[in-house]
């Protein structure tokens, strides 16, 4: 039985800018995407006629909440497939933690779906089908380093930012992004990223520069809820990171650091009070 195999990175946001907000209550983002090297694996195989999903990890839907099982749903109702899969999802990606996890998985669906059905969609069209399951999910077809902007669809392709050593830590909390965009005060934002100062550094490949001007207009909702969030972002800067932001809508915090030995020893020292922490590379 035919089978494929699927890598789903998770992001970062390099800078995150909310710039308004639209008629139909979604807000107008200007942000910074960056891949990383933390990933869940997706194993996808022709099964019957129904759909089915296998993790271990018990705080992941198996159902059609799932956005892996709305991959497969829309893509199998637009070609008229009629055939079931089971996709497996070895679990890495924190959940509900500002890494885009479950978009990734969709994404990395919709990657696999494509090859085991031979549908020789073009990235593009992948990316369109991707939207109607979430705005990150064309980004996650997409990969690299990107300018989001919109909802988080409209897609610029930068010019790559990888191989900077990042340290994760996602703090044993969950954030709702809903509750995060509710409670954004537009007026009350002191600061906004410079982002078209920082895609020219990123071209420059100035990770001092991009790491020391990172903002997340978010962590004005989130860190006034969850004071962790600044804790672990003092942390890393007092094990010498370049930077540290909150990605998304948090709760996970990242540090871009330049040396090895610091960025060990700041884990080791946040995973005695941190529920999850990765060294990991972006990409």
């Amino acid at each position: 039985m035919k089978k494929v195999e699927v890598e789903a990175h998770a992001k970062i946001n390099l800078s995150l800018d909310v710039i308004g907000k639209r008629e139909d209550g979604y807000h107008e983002v200007r942000m910074i995407m960056q891949q990383i090297s933390l990933k869940d694996i997706i194993q996808i195989e022709e099964y019957g006629k129904d759909t089915i999903i296998e993790t271990k990890e018990k705080k992941i839907p198996t159902d059609s909440t799932n956005l892996a099982y709305r991959a497969w749903d829309i893509l199998s109702k637009r070609f008229n497939i009629g055939r079931g899969v089971k996709i497996k999802i070895e679990k890495n990606i924190p959940i509900a933690a500002g890494l885009a996890g479950g978009s990734a998985d969709a994404a990395a669906v919709l990657k696999g779906l494509n090859e085991l059905w031979n549908l020789n969609l073009k990235e593009d069209e992948l990316m369109d089908i991707g939207l109607e399951i979430g705005a990150d999910v064309p980004y996650c077809i997409m990969g690299g380093t990107a300018l989001a902007e919109g909802i988080g669809e409209k897609l610029t392709r930068l010019k790559s930012f990888k191989d900077k050593l990042v340290l994760i830590a996602k703090p044993p909390i969950q954030v709702s992004t809903a509750y995060v965009y509710k409670n954004l005060k537009l007026e009350d934002i002191k600061e906004h990223p410079d982002i078209d100062n920082l895609i020219k550094n990123i071209e420059l490949d100035n990770v001092n520069f991009v790491a020391k001007n990172m903002i997340n207009v978010l962590e004005t909702v989130t860190i006034n809820k969850y004071p962790i969030i600044q804790k672990i972002k003092e942390h890393m800067m007092r094990f010498n990171a370049l930077g540290s932001l909150m990605s998304g809508s948090g709760p996970t915090v990242f540090g871009i650091f330049d040396n090895t030995d610091d960025i060990i020893k700041c884990k080791e020292e946040l995973e005695t009070w941190v529920d999850r922490v990765h060294i990991v590379k972006t990409i």
